[in-house]
């Protein structure tokens, strides 16, 4: 069976009850807060709002608890445990122990996944529903001016609006695929059989974690890239390191691969590409599409609100996140500024502090930093290297082999590196690559420093757990060399 992912820019409703409603024309509600959807900064922000003694209308379409519970980081992550538990028991030998014949049923799988990720969804759903001083609103939230939004049959009003209404899967625009089926990562979610080839457009982070994981289930994968390699945001070193892993894998990789078109073949599907080298024409059983994300802004009424938006539909904010119009912010994948689950966490923070706690805080003063969860995971913290040569600033570098890690070699997991940077004037850490086992927990012991702007000797001088990843993160400090040109 082949899921045809043709759901319209809304998407579809479901998870938890509706409240009955009795229908009236144009009823009219002041509200001092209206929040409109439920992801990662909404609920969290209607519960400060709520606690400080205002009267809260949140606003939700679909499922309770936005991308990261639903369709992203909760789901995913669950998926991506079952295929790391497969991979090491068919590795068993390694070890010491023989499992036998490895069977993955994936309807199971999928029924783990959707047990916990339900349960998040019910909650979020659950604690807004109980929240004092909130009323929860079922449906699709418009403007109708810069202080009223209408939600079917009622119109709220507030001084204070607040957007957090999410993304969702970007389609480019290839010729056929309009006639074909094809996955999301909305979608996958769907999925509850074993594709025999998973065909992934997009050699970033949704699709190296699908590639891998359907690859450790049983798929034949290949991932196709447009580019000159996988995730080129990052340093060059960190693409090689993940094509090779997933290359021993069995992940079949095509990089500088332009898809030209799409069509139906042989009961599976099509990709014509133009690259070199390798084949002009890729046959898969199922198609997923990775090739980024846009805002959820297109039905928002923005421009009866006179609320601006850059080229590619994502609000436009300032340093506290408010949006051309005062009174109206932007928080979490809408506003552009992070698109991860704690970059909107923070966005609210942000806004709470300032609000309510009479601070001063700023997007500016967030350091990126963030994960891919292929597996050896990558954890990044600040800048590059790429960007600190770009910067053109007196660096030094330290870097150690996950191979010479002892806490890798004993899990019997020693791909990748770790990596640091440091400013060779103040000695304060730029930015750090752990790509390799715990990198994506041991990167706090980085981040924290930045945080603190302490010298790298801070951590240098710590004593740190044996055996452990983060141990190794004194010793990369203490063998900094200069960056060469």
């Amino acid at each position: 069976m082949v899921y045809r992912d043709r759901r319209p820019a809304l998407p579809h409703r479901s998870g938890g009850q509706t409240l009955p409603r009795i229908p009236r024309e144009n009823a009219m509600t002041t509200y001092d807060a209206i929040i409109i959807g439920t992801g990662q900064a909404g609920p969290a922000l209607a519960r400060r709002l709520a606690g400080s003694g205002m009267k809260v209308a949140i606003v939700e379409r679909g499922r309770f608890g936005g991308t990261c519970v639903n369709t992203g980081c909760t789901p995913t992550k669950t998926l991506i445990a079952s295929a790391y538990a497969v991979h090491v028991a068919r590795r068993g030998a390694d070890y010491g122990f023989t499992a036998g014949e490895i069977k993955v049923d994936m309807k199971r799988v999928k029924a783990r996944k959707d047990e916990i990720a339900g349960r998040s969804t019910r909650g979020v759903e659950r604690s807004l529903r109980k929240l004092d001083n909130c009323t929860v609103y079922t449906g699709h939230a418009r403007f109708r001016s810069q202080r009223e939004v209408e939600v079917g049959n009622d119109v709220l009003r507030s001084e204070r609006i607040f957007l957090n209404v999410g993304g969702r899967a970007s389609v480019p625009e290839i010729s056929g695929l309009d006639e074909v089926d094809f996955l999301t990562n909305s979608s996958m979610m769907d999925v509850d059989f074993l594709p025999r080839h998973l065909v992934v457009l997009g050699g970033s982070y949704i699709g190296l974690e699908f590639g891998q994981m359907y690859r450790r289930f049983g798929s034949q994968v290949t991932i196709v890239e447009i580019g000159p390699r996988l995730i080129p945001r990052e340093d060059e070193e960190v693409s090689r390191e993940v094509a090779a892993f997933l290359g021993r894998e069995g992940v079949d990789v095509r990089t500088n691969a332009q898809c030209v078109s799409v069509s139906r073949k042989d009961g599976g599907i099509a990709l014509q590409l133009s690259c070199e080298p390798g084949p002009a024409e890729v046959i898969g059983s199922h198609l997923l599409l990775a090739t980024g994300r846009r805002p959820n802004t297109d039905d928002l009424g923005l421009d009866r609100a006179g609320v601006k938006q850059d080229k590619r539909g994502y609000i436009e904010v300032d340093d506290e996140l408010g949006t051309s119009v005062p009174g109206i912010w932007a928080l979490g994948d809408c506003n552009g500024r992070g698109a991860f689950t704690h970059t909107a966490w923070n966005d609210y923070e942000i806004v709470a502090a300032n609000l309510l706690d009479g601070e001063k805080r700023r997007v500016s003063d967030r350091i990126p930093a963030y994960a891919l969860y292929t597996d050896p995971p990558l954890g990044r913290a600040g800048m590059t290297e790429a960007e600190v040569r770009k910067s053109g600033r007196p660096a030094l570098v330290g870097r150690i082999a996950m191979e010479d890690v002892s806490r890798a070699a004993e899990k019997g997991e020693t791909e990748g590196f770790m990596k640091v940077l440091v400013d060779a004037e103040s000695r304060q850490i730029l930015g750090a690559t752990f790509l390799g086992a715990s990198g994506d927990e041991a990167i706090h012991c980085v981040l924290d420093t930045m945080y603190a702007k302490a010298p790298c000797t801070v951590l240098q001088r710590a004593v740190h757990i044996h055996p452990t990843i983060a141990e190794f993160i004194p010793t990369i400090l203490g063998d900094l060399v200069p960056l060469q040109d």
